[in-house]
C-alpha cells in the first residue's frame, strides 16, 4: 500500500468540514475505512451532527465535548470541563493513529484547538509522527501555524473571493 498522506484544509473561506466529508465518503467509495473526529463542534450546537451521523457505520464519526454554545463563551469551569473531554478524544485520536485502525483518519477543527491554546503545535505534531505508514490523515481549521508545515504533504486553504448575501 502506498503512503498515507496528511493533508490540510484551512482558511477563513465555509467548506473545510465538507471537503474532508467528500474525502472521506470518496475514500467509502474505494472500499477503505474512515474515521472522523470533530473538535469543537459539539460546543456549536445546530443540526450538523444529526446529519453527519447518518454517514454511520460506513464513516465512524465521534465528538467528545458536552457543552452548548461556543467554547470561548463559556464560563472558565465549563471551559476546564471541556478541555478534559477533549484531551479524550486527542487521547483516541493518538490510539487511532499509532494502531492503524481505519484507512482515513478526519481530525475536523484540530487546528481550532491550537487557536485556542488547548493543544500546543508540538503536541499535534508528535501526533502526526506516530501515524502508521500507510493511514491517511486530514485536518481541518481556519488558521493553519507554519510550525506544521514540514509534516504535511498538502495543503488546501479555502478563502472568499465574493462574500454577498450568504445566510
Amino acid at each position: 500500500m502506498n503512503r498515507g498522506m496528511i493533508q490540510v484544509i484551512c482558511g477563513e473561506g465555509k467548506g473545510k468540514t465538507s471537503s474532508a466529508l467528500g474525502m472521506g465518503i470518496e475514500a467509502l467509495t474505494k472500499n477503505r475505512t474512515v474515521i472522523m473526529i470533530q473538535f469543537l463542534k459539539g460546543c456549536q450546537g445546530g443540526g450538523s451532527p444529526e446529519i453527519i451521523k447518518r454517514l454511520e457505520p460506513e464513516m465512524k464519526i465521534f465528538w467528545f465535548e458536552k457543552c452548548d454554545g461556543f467554547f470561548e463563551n463559556l464560563s472558565v469551569e465549563r471551559q476546564e470541563e471541556e478541555r478534559m473531554n477533549i484531551r479524550n478524544g486527542l487521547n483516541f485520536a493518538r490510539k487511532v493513529v499509532s494502531t492503524g485502525e481505519c484507512d482515513m483518519l478526519i481530525l475536523d477543527e484540530i487546528l481550532g484547538l491550537l487557536d485556542q491554546g488547548i493543544v500546543e503545535a508540538g503536541e499535534l505534531i508528535k501526533l502526526l509522527q506516530s501515524k502508521v505508514d500507510e493511514m491517511e490523515v486530514v485536518l481541518t481549521g481556519k488558521i493553519f501555524p507554519k510550525e506544521i508545515e514540514p509534516y504535511v504533504d498538502s495543503i488546501l486553504e479555502i478563502s472568499h473571493v465574493k462574500v454577498d448575501n450568504i445566510k
